[in-house]
C-alpha cells in the first residue's frame, strides 16, 4: 500500500506519467484551492509551496495556514500520460469546474474557449471585429468581473510595464473576447493601499486610476470581438497591447 507521506514519485513512475493535471485541496474542509499542471515532481514541490514565487498569493497563504495547522496539502492526479497540449485542455476544463480557486490566470484557452452560455457564444462569433485606430491596451477581466465593478475589476491590478501601459488611449477590458468596456487612465500606479484606498497591496503590480471612456471611444470598440491575433489559443496572459 502507498506511503500516505510519499513527497516524490519513483523514478520507475516519473517515466511513465509525462505531463499531468491535478487538484490541491485544503484536508481541513476538503475544498480544491488550485487546479495545476505539470510533469515531474511538480505537484509535491507545489504542495509543499516550494515552487510559488508569489509569497503574497492567496494560494500560499492558504498553503502556509494548512502547514501551520499541522496539516499536509492534500492532492489528486486527475490525468496523466498526457501531451503538454492535452494538459492544458483538462487543466482548462477544470478550472471552470471549481469557481472560487486561487488560480491568479484563467486556463489556457478559457479566455475563449471556456464555459459559455450558448447565448454568449452566439454573441460573441457574431460580433463585428474591432479595428483598432487607437493605442488600446487590452485586459481581460474574465474572472475578475465577477467580484466588483468592470471600472474596479479593469483598472486593479496587473504585472506590466508602467512606462508601455503610460502610452496606451484607451483601455478596453475584454472578457472571452468580447470588449465589454473602455476607459481611460489618467495616472498609473504601484498597487499599494496608499494609491488604491481599501485595496490588498500586491508587489511587483499597478493600477490606474482614470474613468469612462468618451462616448466616441465606447462606440467604436464596446460591443466587438478582438481580432483572432489577440486572442492565440493557449495564451494565459491578461495584457495585450495593440501597438
Amino acid at each position: 500500500m502507498p506511503d500516505p507521506k510519499t513527497d516524490s514519485f519513483p523514478p520507475e513512475v516519473l517515466e511513465k506519467l509525462k505531463y499531468y493535471v491535478y487538484r490541491l485541496i485544503d484536508p481541513r474542509n476538503g475544498e480544491t484551492f488550485y487546479i495545476g499542471k505539470g510533469k515531474g515532481n511538480r505537484v509535491f514541490a507545489h504542495a509543499r509551496g516550494d515552487i510559488e514565487s508569489d509569497s503574497l498569493s492567496e494560494k500560499m497563504t492558504r498553503i502556509r495556514s494548512i502547514h501551520i495547522a499541522g496539516f499536509d496539502v492534500a492532492h489528486v492526479i486527475h490525468r496523466h500520460g498526457l501531451s503538454e497540449d492535452s494538459a492544458f485542455e483538462v487543466e482548462a476544463a477544470l478550472i471552470d469546474a471549481y469557481p472560487g480557486i486561487t488560480n491568479i490566470m484563467d486556463g489556457h484557452g478559457n479566455s475563449d474557449f471556456g464555459a459559455m452560455h450558448s447565448s454568449e457564444i452566439i454573441k460573441r462569433y457574431s460580433a463585428e471585429t474591432a479595428k483598432f485606430e487607437h493605442k488600446a491596451l487590452l485586459i481581460s477581466v474574465n474572472r475578475s468581473a465577477l467580484d466588483s465593478s468592470l471600472y474596479e475589476s479593469t483598472r486593479y491590478a496587473w504585472r506590466l510595464s508602467k512606462n508601455k501601459a503610460s502610452q496606451a488611449e484607451v483601455i478596453l477590458a475584454t472578457v472571452q473576447g468580447l470588449i465589454v468596456g473602455a476607459f481611460v487612465a489618467e495616472k498609473w500606479l504601484e498597487a499599494i493601499p496608499e494609491n488604491f484606498l481599501g485595496r490588498e497591496g500586491v508587489e511587483g503590480r499597478y493600477g490606474f486610476v482614470g474613468s469612462e471612456a468618451p462616448i466616441e471611444l465606447q462606440q467604436l470598440y464596446v460591443g466587438k470581438r478582438t481580432p483572432d491575433e489577440f486572442r492565440k489559443r493557449g495564451a494565459s496572459n491578461p495584457i495585450k497591447y495593440t501597438w
